[in-house]
């Protein structure tokens, strides 16, 4: 409950313009230690430092709810850049895109934007032999982004897109089971939205059972005749612990499963389990609209509060 109340709190807050106009004025600097920079070279650069670490990268150009047809076409023309580019440097594509960013809920020539664009993107990287994660965004899109992403399942494969569950959610549950007949790309995330009570789990403890129950079901649909991948998507240790238990107890490979994690947040501990024999990737973000994406970083630890802190102070 103390966890749920502190999130509220700052995301309240940081929902302030006038504390997002102190916190811009201050510069990306702020920023920079979760966010690898403003332009796709700076983003690709971060991906191949931490290849030589053994850890790979998920690339999201950050950017959240647009107003318009032509800035949901110009977003998605950035995404399509950001493939070729990470293509052209020798690297397999992998990035993340929230639907929304692209038009989602907005129909053009009788069709879903979100959805016409997220085929051009899910295309160029299949092209490549790359993937998209669709990321998941606040509860009342769930609906029309998991109902996208079959479509698209059904139209690129399995291999070349993902999505989000969020363990917060009453309702994951029932969508990861429903979505089995696809054996999908799961990522598998706590939830990160200022949700309210009646749809998002308000302690974290019930939190924590739930991305448990959710890891592990996935896991063992993808051993009953499934092909059903796992993206445990997690800095908490104890679940790490859990889930590497859970998959020596169960006979799950390795290649079942990766962990993935933030940019910027504990590095140490990706290269650890690197060097353990297991797939880690790095969610990297980029890009000037980097606010949205900060205030929930802070939110998500005192700590991070402090860090900001310190580094006004600095300014």
């Amino acid at each position: 409950m103390i966890d749920q109340m502190y999130r509220k709190a700052v995301l309240t807050v940081s929902g302030q313009k006038f504390v997002e106009d102190l916190v811009r004025a201050r510069g990306y600097g702020l920023a920079q230690r979760f966010v690898a920079g403003e332009d796709a070279a700076s983003a690709i650069a971060a991906v191949k430092e931490l290849e030589g670490d053994g850890i790979l990268g998920n690339l999201d150009l950050l950017g959240e709810f647009v107003t318009s047809p032509d800035t949901a076409d110009e977003f998605a023309a950035k995404v399509l850049h950001l493939l070729d580019e990470a293509h052209a440097a020798g690297i397999t594509p992998y990035v993340s895109v929230k639907l929304s960013s692209i038009g989602q809920g907005m129909a053009v020539g009788g069709e879903d934007l979100g959805l016409t664009n997220a085929r051009r993107i899910v295309g160029r990287a299949k092209e490549y032999g790359g993937f998209v994660c669709l990321d998941m965004e606040d509860h009342p899109r769930v609906d029309q982004t998991l109902a996208q992403f079959r479509t698209l399942v059904n139209e690129f494969g399995r291999q070349h897109v993902g999505t989000v569950l969020q363990s917060y959610l009453y309702r994951s549950e029932a969508d990861r089971a429903a979505l089995d007949d696809l054996s999908p790309n799961l990522r598998i995330v706590k939830g990160a939205y200022l949700e309210p009570d009646t749809v998002a789990m308000p302690d974290k403890a019930d939190v924590d059972a739930s991305y448990r129950k959710l890891v592990y079901a996935h896991m063992q649909a993808g051993q009953t005749g499934g092909a059903q991948y796992v993206n445990v998507a997690t800095h908490d240790e104890s679940i790490i612990a859990d889930v590497k238990h859970f998959v020596l107890a169960h006979g799950i490979r390795k290649d079942a499963f990766e962990f993935q994690m933030l940019y910027g947040i504990r590095r140490d501990l990706q290269r650890e389990l690197a060097a353990q024999g297991y797939r880690v990737r790095a969610y990297i973000p980029y890009g000037r609209d980097w606010y949205p994406y900060f205030s929930r970083r802070i939110a998500e630890r005192p700590a991070n509060v402090l860090f900001v802190l310190r580094g006004m102070l600095k300014g």
